[in-house]
């Protein structure tokens, strides 16, 4: 029960202010977030990439409030574009945007987001690489395919994420399975109430697996984004049952969490792809990584104990 008390916390200035003054924080956000700039993480890409693993890079930052944080937020992408040019490793690094940082919440948001993100998604696309536009809180998610549909009447392989704990998720699903689509499927973050998703942590799993199915049932390419052992032991059947190949579907987890599985999952032959965040503005990102897994704030609490 303490999930959503904590993403009740992400929102908070008082707890954001606390949370960044405890002694244990760094060492526990130092193991969710890459780093705080682009030089930070470019090593953690190149290792990766030996490895044999793929990244997903996450700028974190949400809570935008004029439309010059927003263009700032874009500027930030397009220089970790520009890095990954000039490192060549445009083609092992996709990028993930949130459409808050964009301006989506801002006056005339809708417009503002799609404005900034286009030229990320068109950056991307010039190196060889996309962009996958994450959900959010589920007011923002008409707004989200909106832009996806029409990001990707000129750049198809634009991704984006759907949420099993929500109930009109199979629906999209359906809808975005066709050819050429990119779709991540994961169980949520966000505090969301009973009338638009499930409660209980059993339904949101059976969800999962439905929604799974669409999707590999279906013509695009699904990203299966979970750390759950026997969700992906399903995924895995799943792309069996429907004789998809290894390379026509990915898993993806994220970069500090069952490291070791990036690496057997990799080993085994599949694409595996490690969402890795980097960036100052960590608060919120931070708080959803603690609501997720118990395991994560006891790992906190202890450090905060240790560290005082």
């Amino acid at each position: 029960m303490l999930g959503p008390v904590i993403l009740a916390a992400s929102r908070s200035d008082k707890m954001r202010r606390f949370v960044s003054a405890a002694p244990g924080t760094k060492q526990v956000v130092d193991r969710f977030i890459a780093g705080e700039t682009v030089d930070q993480v470019v090593p953690i890409v190149e290792d990766a990439a030996d490895k044999g693993l793929e990244v997903t890079l996450d700028v974190v930052g949400e809570d935008i409030t004029t439309p010059a944080q927003a263009e700032a937020a874009r500027d930030a992408y397009l220089e970790l574009v520009e890095r990954l040019k000039d490192l060549g490793l445009g083609t092992r690094a996709e990028m993930s945007v949130k459409l808050s940082m964009f301006g989506q919440a801002l006056e005339n948001g809708h417009e503002l987001a799609l404005a900034n993100v286009r030229p990320v998604v068109e950056a991307a696309a010039a190196i060889g690489t996309t962009v996958t536009l994450d959900a959010e809180d589920h007011t923002t998610l008409d707004s989200m395919f909106a832009i996806h549909e029409e990001l990707r009447k000129d750049y198809p392989e634009t991704g984006c994420v759907i949420q099993s704990y929500l109930f009109r998720t199979e629906d999209d699903a359906r809808r975005l399975s066709a050819a050429g689509s990119r779709v991540r499927i994961v169980k949520g973050a966000y505090k969301e109430p009973a009338s638009v998703a499930y409660q209980d942590k059993a339904e949101i799993d059976k969800a999962y697996v439905r929604i799974t199915r669409i999707l590999m049932e279906g013509e695009g390419y699904p990203m299966i984004g979970s750390h759950d052992p026997r969700l992906i032991a399903i995924a895995q059947e799943l792309g069996r049952q429907t004789g998809r190949k290894l390379d026509e579907y990915e898993f993806q987890m994220l970069y500090g969490i069952r490291s070791d599985e990036h690496v057997r999952l990799a080993a085994e032959g599949h694409r595996m792809r490690v969402y890795t965040a980097y960036g100052t503005d960590w608060y919120g990102y931070f708080m959803r990584r603690l609501a997720e897994k118990p395991a994560n704030l006891l790992f906190f609490g202890r450090s905060i104990l240790t560290k005082g």
